[in-house]
């Protein structure tokens, strides 16, 4: 196994991650938790592990489809944290406006009042689009949980895991096809499209979406 150090994890409800690495949702939103400074959302990464947790995930808070699969997910806070996968950030959005939301309903398996309430929150701070290419490890990992993991912020600081996702066995949620299907689906439900990550120059292109 690589070289262990502490690497970027990306917070997110149990549900969602498992959405991602099932290849049902590849758009992530985000204003930011009251952990993170100044309480905004700041993009600390563009490959990054998927970490799960429970806090403030309800099953009322999902499409009906979803909500039974609350109960298939287990705290991290008992003991480990089980490493399914990891993603890489491959386009962003900022969006202002609920009808910009409503666009990308289809595409979000949160229920459409709580994906509002995001976007309500802080009004005065635009909603972050996040799309993200999600890879399931082929073995999971497991990590001791420790305290700094837990509270309201975006991003973890793990230990114990490799530096680099991709160096481990990994399988992409969707193929390359299907991916560039939904990417198109989702630029084209924005009023701007999509810009690269923080780092990466240049818009991302509809014919030549980002792929590993």
């Amino acid at each position: 196994m690589p070289q262990a150090s502490r690497t970027p994890a990306f917070k997110e409800w149990a549900v969602i991650v498992d959405a991602l690495l099932e290849g049902e949702q590849i758009v992530d939103i985000r204003k930011g938790g009251i952990r993170e400074e100044g309480r905004h959302f700041a993009l600390q990464a563009t490959r990054c592990w998927l970490y799960p947790t429970v806090e403030h995930q309800k099953p009322e808070l999902l499409k009906a489809a979803y909500r039974h699969r609350v109960d298939g997910t287990s705290d991290p806070r008992d003991g480990q944290v089980r490493i399914d996968g990891w993603a890489d950030i491959v386009g962003i959005a900022k969006i202002t406006e609920p009808e910009h939301l409503e666009a990308l309903d289809s595409k979000l398996i949160w229920s459409g009042d709580y994906a509002s309430t995001r976007l309500r929150w802080k009004r005065r701070d635009p909603l972050w689009v996040l799309v993200m290419r999600a890879h399931r490890l082929l073995e999971p990992l497991r990590t001791p949980f420790r305290d700094e993991y837990a509270g309201c912020s975006s991003w973890v600081d793990l230990t114990g895991v490799p530096e680099d996702a991709a160096s481990l066995a990994s399988e992409p949620a969707l193929s390359d096809t299907a991916f560039e299907a939904r990417l198109q689906g989702v630029v084209a439900a924005l009023p701007n499209g999509l810009t690269a990550p923080v780092g990466e120059a240049g818009p991302v292109s509809l014919e030549d979406p980002p792929t590993q």
